[in-house]
């Protein structure tokens, strides 16, 4: 089983003897995601352990080689960094730079929408990171606030490969279903899709950004797919909304895929174009932090992974809320996969499904993965892949 593709893990080295300070921040089917340190560079990473033992062992080895063979191909400021990937005891464990959180967690600890310009600026960042991998014919197939990633420096990530296509078009019945594009739904019945299915995904993302939750979230996963394929988009409801934003929405959910703005196009666009604080993100940042310190025990503990590194570096000290141990950083119940990635970890009960996939031991990972390398969210939303037992028959 480990004969192909080998080239591109290091099945040689001991991580154990690499990483260390290890802090579980988010977990799901396809295992768990840590805050670790590199002992020799001191920097911090996020790794994803995922088991390939026991029951569908060759179809959850073929998931980690799939996402390390696309993480290997993609190099750009938005989209986030791939260290490596370590075997141990039938264990991979798949390293990438370490995140604060998701959009979706920054959310959860607010409990309210974000304002325009946050929104717009984490759409900028996501477009660009989007523009990179459509224009080498990749589709991200999973977007969704709780697969993008937040830095400490400000800067958006896209994250959660798991669902990726290396190829474009595909057909693949795949994503997370409240956020999936009409022709995604229709394609295993009608044909192909392209990179601007992630456009739709982007305007749904937008949606859920604005009001906290995607629409048709009230509905099962099913009768929503259903609702998507056969009824007209969704569009902003009330609020202090500029038209540019509203007009952004509209476009990036044209039912139509031909009549959907290219990501280049977008970020062109009056809504992305214009001048907005600098340090928009930045402060959105330190203004969930500081509101992150203000919560509730229970709450701090499922949200603390924000304050991860701070927390460590004044681990014990005078000022701090220091109580991250390994024990109580595995309390994040019902944390899923994000694609995978950095703060590994924020967490959407809405599943990623994958008809490509037999395996359940890649769930959309979300923001750690969901959760990839972040905060962890604890909403409805939870990422994951598994076979589909039934689809809606959409006419």
């Amino acid at each position: 089983m480990l004969k192909c593709d080998i080239s591109m893990i290091h099945p040689m080295k001991d991580p154990e003897r690499i990483f260390s300070d290890l802090r579980e921040i988010g977990h799901g089917s396809f295992g768990a995601v840590y805050y670790a340190r590199n002992v020799v560079t001191k920097e911090i990473v996020a790794i994803k352990k995922m088991s390939y033992n026991g029951k569908q062992a060759g179809e959850k080895w073929q998931d980690i080689i799939k996402e390390v063979k696309f993480l290997r191909q993609v190099k750009h400021e938005n989209t986030i960094d791939y260290k490596g990937c370590f075997l141990k005891e039938h264990t991979a464990w798949m390293v990438m730079e370490y995140c604060l959180g998701s959009a979706s967690d920054i959310i959860e600890v607010h409990k309210k929408p974000l304002k325009e310009d946050e929104i717009g600026e984490i759409c900028h960042q996501c477009l660009k990171g989007l523009d990179y991998l459509h224009s080498f014919g990749k589709i991200h197939r999973d977007v969704k606030a709780g697969n993008i990633l937040l830095t400490e420096n400000g800067t958006v990530k896209l994250a959660d490969f798991g669902s990726a296509s290396i190829v474009c078009p595909a057909n693949s019945f795949v994503g997370t279903p409240y956020w999936m594009a009409p022709e995604v739904i229709l394609a295993m019945d009608e044909g192909q899709y392209e990179g601007n299915a992630d456009i739709w995904s982007l305007g749904i993302t937008c949606i859920e950004l604005a009001e906290r939750k995607p629409p048709l979230f009230n509905m099962n996963a099913m009768s929503a797919l259903y609702h998507i394929a056969q009824n007209d988009p969704p569009t902003l409801a009330g609020g202090d909304w500029s038209d540019e934003f509203r007009q952004f929405v509209d476009s990036c959910l044209s039912k139509s895929p031909c009549d959907r703005p290219s990501a280049n196009i977008l970020i062109k666009g009056p809504f992305i174009d214009k001048t907005r604080p600098p340090n928009v993100i930045l402060d959105l940042i330190l203004r969930t932090k500081d509101a992150v310190r203000e919560l509730d025990n229970l709450q701090y503990k499922r949200m603390k992974k924000i304050l991860m590194v701070d927390v460590i570096d004044v681990e014990n000290g005078p000022n701090g809320r220091s109580d991250v141990t390994e024990d109580d950083s595995s309390q994040d119940g019902d944390n899923v996969d994000s694609s995978k990635s950095s703060s590994i970890a924020s967490q959407q009960s809405s599943h990623s499904i994958s008809m490509s996939s037999k395996s359940s031991s890649q769930n959309s990972i979300h923001s750690a993965t969901n959760d990839d390398l972040g905060f962890s969210s604890f909403s409805r939303e939870r990422s994951f892949q598994s076979n589909l037992p039934g689809r809606p028959k959409v006419h």
